[in-house]
Parts: C-alpha cells; sequence; structure tokens
C-alpha cells in the first residue's frame, strides 16, 4: 500500500513549534481537531519561494493536509485560516505557555477534540483581549482534566457534592479533602493547597466572578502542572523573570 494512501486532508490544527530539518526543511508538532498531536516534514518549507512561509505560523488556526503511515508525516497542503491577528507582549508568552504544555504533556496522535476547541479559544482570547487570565485559567483545567490530572471538582473524597462555602485541601492524584478547622494543624502548603469550595465551583464551570477566584484557581492549575512537569516550563519562568525586572 502506497505511503500516500494513508492521507488526512483538511483538518483543523495549530502549529506548535516548528525546527529547523535538513537543508531547507522544517519538522513540524501541531495539534490537529481529530488527530491529536501529529509530527510532520514541511520539506523545502525553508526556501524563500515557498509558499508555505506565510501560513506556518503559531496562534492561528490552519488547515493542515498530509500523509504517511510513520510517525513522522509529510505535510502534503497547508492554509492559514486566519481569524486573528498574532499575539503581543505578555499575551505572546501566555500563547507560547499554552505550546510549551500542549508539547510536554500529550502523546503523539492521541486525538482530544475538546482540548482543540479549548485551544482554539484561548488563542482567540490570547489574541483579542487585552486580560484573557479566566481564558488561560479555563485552557489549563481543560487540559489537566482531558489528560486525566485533574481532580473531580463535583464531589469530595467521601463522595459529598463540593460545598461552596467549605474550604478543601487538594493535592497531586488525590480528591478534594473538606477542612472543618480542627484538621488545619496537619496541612501544609507544600503537600497541597487549601482552596475555598465557591473556587472549585467556579473553576469547573469556567465562570470566575473575581479575581480572587482566579487566583485561588491559579494555585490549583500550577501546582497540578508543577506535579507534571517537576522539570518546570520554560515560558512560564520567562514572564516571571520579566515581570520582576518591571519592578526594579
Amino acid at each position: 500500500m502506497s505511503d500516500k494512501s494513508h492521507r488526512i486532508n483538511h483538518q483543523p490544527a495549530f502549529l506548535l513549534t516548528a525546527t529547523p530539518w535538513r537543508e531547507s526543511s522544517l519538522w513540524l508538532e501541531v495539534f490537529s481537531r481529530d488527530y491529536g498531536r501529529v509530527a510532520l516534514l514541511a520539506r523545502s518549507a525553508r526556501k524563500r519561494q515557498s509558499e508555505l512561509r506565510g501560513v506556518l505560523v503559531p496562534f492561528v488556526p490552519m488547515s493542515a493536509s498530509w500523509y504517511g503511515s510513520g510517525e513522522l508525516k509529510t505535510l502534503h497542503r497547508a492554509e492559514w485560516l486566519g481569524g486573528w491577528a498574532l499575539p503581543q507582549g505578555r499575551a505572546l508568552f501566555s500563547g507560547l505557555y499554552a505550546n510549551e504544555l500542549m508539547l510536554k504533556l500529550t502523546a503523539r496522535e492521541d486525538p482530544h477534540p475538546k482540548l482543540y476547541d479549548a485551544l482554539f479559544t484561548l488563542m482567540k482570547a490570547v489574541a483579542g483581549q487585552p486580560n484573557h487570565v479566566a481564558a488561560l485559567r479555563c485552557f489549563e483545567w481543560s487540559l489537566l482534566t482531558e489528560l486525566g490530572f485533574a481532580p473531580d471538582l463535583q464531589r469530595d473524597e467521601a463522595g459529598c457534592a463540593i460545598d461552596a462555602e467549605r474550604d478543601y485541601w487538594l493535592r497531586p492524584e488525590h480528591a478534594a479533602l473538606p477542612l472543618d478547622g480542627t484538621d488545619d494543624v496537619y496541612i501544609s502548603e507544600a503537600q497541597g493547597v487549601v482552596i475555598k469550595g465557591n473556587s472549585l465551583i467556579q473553576l469547573r464551570k469556567g465562570e470566575f466572578d473575581s479575581g480572587n477566584s482566579l487566583q485561588q484557581a491559579l494555585k490549583l492549575t500550577r501546582m497540578l502542572i508543577d506535579f507534571c512537569l517537576p522539570e518546570g516550563v520554560k515560558s512560564r519562568q520567562v514572564l516571571q523573570q520579566m515581570q520582576a525586572f518591571e519592578f526594579e
């Protein structure tokens, strides 16, 4: 059977990264809606006359067509779908951060259509909304949920519904533990994070009513991502260094 018989046409995708390959080609990692993360070889894409030069850009959706049965497919065609401008400033680092998480946490050819939709929503927000923090928290939670790293935010470890008025202790690979005030002495921030039930409910729904709820959501998503990626996230570190420099 010809390698070209394994052909995928017009698949919505985002470019996560592009690496020079041999003299004039690019090794691409893209995240597609129906096929997950795919490695693609874009032949001659670095040549000045290549039609792909203005198409293979991150943060903006494209339509990709490829063929091949091995781990590295061959890009046959790519079309820029557009819809929004490239992000600038801090928004750019949010896009880089999201792409880095996708590269490090997703497996090749493991479809997650809901995750593609979450990435689409985030990239649109990053490009067009001055304050896209809520969209970033929602994306992180969708990523953690889709890949099985997120705890259930509907019920606690005893099977009871999350109470908006209670505090909960959350740790990686554990259900939410309700606190009653007498056991707080055993809780260490080094072991987990304490989050208000109302903030957990808002994170699950993807609707935030205050900056405090967003900060609480950040505590939880950051703890879980750091647990999954103990080596750290480079784009986050760069942004933190930029913020520290601004206040010097």
